[in-house]
C-alpha cells in the first residue's frame, strides 16, 4: 500500500488544528481506560492516598452528573477547540429562533462515529451557539457507563456532557424558568454501527423513548441534522445480515457500546490510521415543534407526535441537502 504522507512544511496553525483533534480522538477512545488503570495503579505507589481522596470524593459526588453535571466555561471556550472546529471544519447553521423561556429536547442526527458535530457545536462555544441561541444553555447525552471511570467523569462533565438516562434529561427539563435543552443523539451507539460515507440511514422508526419524555415535561423538540457527520470516517463494511454486523450487534446488547471498525487518516500521514478526515461538518438546527405537557401521553398521542418528528426531520433534511451537494432524488431512510 502506497503511504501518502503530509508535506513537511504544514502551516503551523494546521499542525495546531491536527493536535487540538488528536486529544479529542484520545479522550473519546483512551482516556477513560488511562483513567481507570491509573486510579488502580497509583494505589500500590506512594501516591495511593491520591485514590483513596478522590474515592472518598466520588461517594459524596456520586450523584452529580445525573444533576446537572459540573460544567466549567471557561474550559468550554478554550481556544484548542476553535482549532478542532476548523480542522474538519464544523458550521451551526441556524433556521429558527428558539425562545428560552422553554426547554428543549433537541434531536441530533446521525450519530456518526464519534459525534464530532455534537461535541463541537453543544460542548464547546467555538461554533457560536451562545450567540445564535442566547439564554439557552446545552447539555450533551452520554452513554453512563463512562460516567464510572474515575477522574474521567469529572474531565466529561466539565463540557457539559450527563448520562443519557432518562433521570438525568428530566432533571434538566424539570428546571423552571426554561432555558435548558438536552441534546440527545437518538441513534445512539448502535446507529454507528451505519456510519458509512454517503449512507443517510436514521435509526428513528422505532425510537419514541425521548418523544414520550419531552411530553411529560412539555418541552419542545427540536430535530437537528449533522450534514458530512458520516463522512469523515471510513468503516469496514458490515452490512445487516453479515457475520461481522452480528458479531458487533451482539457485543454491543453485551457491553452497551458498539464497536464500529473505523478508519481514515494517521497525524503524519493521510493513508490511514484513526484521525477523522478533513470534511466539513455542517449542523443544521431545525424549527422547533411545540409539546404540549401531558404526564401520561396515550400511545396515539406518542405515535402522532413521533411522526410529526420524522417529517420534520425529513423536510429539514430536504430543505437543505441541496446545499451540501447531495443528490436532490436522495432521502432519509428511517430504520
Amino acid at each position: 500500500m502506497k503511504v501518502d504522507f503530509a508535506p513537511l512544511k504544514t502551516p503551523v496553525h494546521r499542525r495546531l488544528q491536527t493536535a487540538a483533534v488528536l486529544q479529542w480522538v484520545f479522550s473519546f477512545l483512551g482516556l477513560a481506560p488511562t483513567c481507570i488503570v491509573l486510579f488502580f495503579y497509583l494505589l500500590f505507589t506512594r501516591f495511593w492516598l491520591i485514590s483513596v481522596l478522590y474515592a472518598v470524593w466520588w461517594f459524596f459526588d456520586y450523584d452529580t452528573p445525573s444533576r446537572g453535571g459540573r460544567r466549567v466555561p471557561f474550559l468550554c471556550g478554550l481556544k484548542i477547540w476553535d482549532y478542532m472546529r476548523d480542522y474538519f471544519p464544523v458550521k451551526l447553521v441556524k433556521t429558527a429562533d428558539l425562545d428560552p423561556r422553554h426547554n428543549y429536547v433537541i434531536g441530533f442526527h446521525p450519530h456518526g462515529v464519534l459525534v464530532a458535530g455534537a461535541f463541537t457545536n453543544f460542548c464547546t462555544y467555538s461554533t457560536g451557539f451562545k450567540q445564535l441561541f442566547p439564554g439557552l444553555t446545552t447539555n450533551l447525552l452520554m452513554l453512563p457507563l463512562w460516567f464510572r471511570a474515575p477522574f474521567f467523569r469529572d474531565y466529561i462533565m466539565c463540557a457539559g456532557l450527563i448520562p443519557s438516562d432518562k433521570e438525568s434529561a428530566s432533571y434538566q427539563l424539570r428546571k423552571r424558568g426554561g432555558g435548558n435543552a438536552v441534546v440527545i443523539a437518538v441513534g445512539g451507539a448502535p446507529e454507528a454501527l451505519d456510519a458509512h460515507p454517503g449512507s443517510y440511514d436514521v435509526l428513528l422508526a422505532h425510537k419514541k423513548g425521548f418523544i414520550k419524555m419531552a411530553m411529560e415535561h412539555g418541552a419542545h423538540l427540536v430535530p437537528v441534522f449533522s450534514f458530512g457527520e458520516n463522512e469523515v470516517y471510513d468503516q469496514v463494511g458490515n452490512s445487516r445480515g453479515t457475520w461481522l454486523r452480528s458479531t458487533q450487534e451482539r457485543l454491543q446488547s453485551i457491553m452497551g457500546i458498539s464497536l464500529p471498525l473505523f478508519h481514515a487518516r494517521g497525524i503524519f500521514q493521510y493513508s490511514f490510521g484513526l484521525m477523522p478526515y478533513r470534511k466539513p461538518i455542517n449542523t443544521v438546527v431545525g424549527r422547533p415543534i411545540r409539546v404540549e405537557r401531558k404526564e401520561k401521553p396515550t400511545a396515539e398521542e406518542l405515535d402522532a407526535l413521533h411522526q410529526l418528528y420524522m417529517d420534520e426531520l425529513s423536510n429539514l433534511f430536504d430543505e437543505h441537502k441541496g446545499n451540501y451537494g447531495i443528490d436532490k432524488d436522495t432521502h432519509l431512510n428511517f430504520v
